[in-house]
């Protein structure tokens, strides 16, 4: 009996560090999956934030190519069609509104 007795405290310290360490490795591993969660939403952002970028210039492009092509053809085109090219570009999403309403503010001469 001598031997449990020595024992036991010894396995309730051995249980303790188990208990711990266990538990560490838990709080451990739950923030690693939150820093992983945070660097791919970043990572999204990013992404969207690039696309944006790309269809504002492909749609600048395709504003400048519309005009050169207009200017190109012997004169200013009215500019009730200008307008309506502007509405279907942002209609068709390739124009924010804030890019809709620079668009129009330029054509009538407002900016």
């Amino acid at each position: 009996m001598m031997m449990r007795r020595r024992g036991a405290p010894l396995l309730r310290a051995a249980a303790g560090t188990a208990v711990i360490a266990g538990t560490a490795g838990a709080v451990r591993h739950r923030q690693e999956q939150k820093w992983d969660q945070q660097a791919t939403q970043q990572q999204q952002a990013d992404q969207a934030a690039m696309y944006e970028a790309q269809q504002a210039q492909a749609a600048a492009a395709q504003q400048a190519a519309a005009q050169q092509a207009a200017a190109q053809q012997g004169g200013p085109r009215p500019l009730d069609e200008q307008l309506r090219e502007v509405a279907q570009l942002h209609q068709s999403g390739v124009l924010t509104d804030e890019e809709f309403a620079a668009a129009k503010a330029q054509l009538l001469g407002k900016g």
